[in-house]
């Protein structure tokens, strides 16, 4: 006789719970949070259509009916535009567009010089205190913008630069950097050590480190706070209201715009015009670089 041999059954295995970012990956890319996004974008959308249209649109349809009308009536002219950049006018925004690229450029390529040589610092060299400087910068993003702004307009006075391109450029520099260091540290932190070390070993020192090393591997989170910075810079009105004051030497194009919102509250078809003259370059940055934005906010989000 052969003895029965038992059946051994291997214990059910469950499956690991799914991590909290997979289930709401899951969520998100449902069909149901897509067409919620769509519907959400339609909806977004629609008043800067009806902006672009009335742009296009003679000043008596502007005034007389609604962008809608357009389809029913479309009437498209290209006067509007040519009114915002005649002397004839008043109103020549073309002076304030190179304005605004003039104040744009500089308050972009200071704090990403500065924050990007104190976030290596931060990320990679040990110094005394420097956990409490970094959280005290951190810290410093939390602080409102409309404290800061008298103390600085006071202090561009006693050095005789208010008024000047040089108070935008240091106020949009100042009130950037705390933002720019900690998106920086985040994406240094993530290079590898080793990395850090082999340059070490083949003799290279913290300045090749971060000229030769670190500079190549920092474009997405460069790109990243340059666009948000360009963006935020570029629609400013508060510390252009405050720092450059009545003058029109040095005023950027929203200052301008808001000129035209006070002094020709009827002129509907220059408001229309002039606004997506200042639409342009914005949209056309964040076009051009949206990969690299998109990659340098999430940069130190995840690990692995």
């Amino acid at each position: 006789m052969t003895a029965a041999v038992p059946i051994v059954t291997e214990p059910d295995l469950e499956a690991p719970p799914e991590s909290t970012a997979a289930v709401a990956k899951k969520k998100l890319s449902s069909p149901m949070a897509s067409v919620a996004a769509l519907i959400i974008a339609v909806l977004w959308t629609i008043p800067t259509f009806g902006l672009f249209l009335s742009s296009f649109r003679p000043e008596a349809a502007i005034k007389r009916t609604g962008w809608w009308t357009f389809f029913t009536d479309p009437q498209m002219t290209l006067d509007n535009y040519r009114a915002v950049f005649d002397d004839e006018t008043g109103v020549n925004l073309g002076n304030f567009f190179i304005n605004s690229l003039v104040i744009c450029i500089p308050s972009v390529l200071i704090p990403l010089a500065l924050a990007s040589l104190a976030a290596y610092a931060f990320a990679w060299i040990n110094f005394r205190g420097k956990n409490f400087l970094f959280l005290a910068i951190f810290a410093l993003q939390i602080v409102p913008l409309q404290v800061t702004l008298i103390p600085l307009l006071t202090l561009f006075v006693k050095v005789d630069i208010s008024g000047t391109y040089w108070a935008l450029w240091l106020a949009h520099s100042t009130f950037a950097l705390p933002l720019a260091i900690y998106l920086l540290h985040n994406f240094m932190r993530e290079i590898p050590a080793t990395l850090i070390e082999a340059a070490r070993v083949d003799g290279a020192g913290h300045v090749a480190i971060f000229f030769r090393v670190m500079l190549p591997l920092l474009t997405p989170a460069l790109a990243a706070f340059g666009i948000f910075q360009f963006l935020w810079v570029w629609n400013d009105l508060l510390v252009a209201l405050v720092f450059v004051g009545g003058g029109d030497d040095v005023a950027p194009l929203t200052l301008q715009l808001a000129n035209l919102t006070g002094t020709r509250g009827t002129a509907w078809h220059l408001l229309a015009s002039g606004t997506f003259v200042s639409i342009i370059v914005p949209v056309t940055v964040f076009l051009l670089l949206q990969r690299y934005f998109v990659r340098g906010l999430l940069a130190g989000s995840v690990k692995g």
